[in-house]
């Protein structure tokens, strides 16, 4: 097993003196606290994904008029068609379930590995 960090030191023949140069840490240990790093923040973005897509989901029209109502959605429902608002909540959510499913993808391919 490799030293998470190595630390390049030399000795002078002369005066005896030990001069520190520099440390680095291998790509190893490195890479692992970078791979642990991306995986928490992949799940805080995924989480934050799942809140707002179940509300945006909550807030589209059914049978009943759903939550869109809240927001004034019936008013000009009844006049035309679909408004510009329901196409635009439409476009919204389908912006984040696709963020969703990229994030879920994300989220098994490292875990699986």
């Amino acid at each position: 097993m490799l030293p998470s960090c190595v630390t390049l030191q030399r000795s002078w023949p002369r005066t005896g003196d030990i001069r520190t140069f520099g440390s680095f840490c291998c790509p190893g240990a490195l890479g692992e606290r970078v791979r642990a790093v991306l995986t928490i923040a992949v799940l805080v973005v995924h989480i934050a994904v799942s809140a707002a897509l179940i509300f945006l989901i909550l807030l589209h029209s059914g049978k009943g008029g759903g939550l869109s109502d809240m927001f004034g959605g019936s008013v000009g429902q009844a006049a035309a068609g679909s408004t510009v608002v329901e196409r635009n909540l439409d476009r919204i959510t389908i912006t984040v379930a696709v963020i969703f499913a990229f994030t879920t993808l994300t989220l098994a391919l490292r875990v699986s590995t």
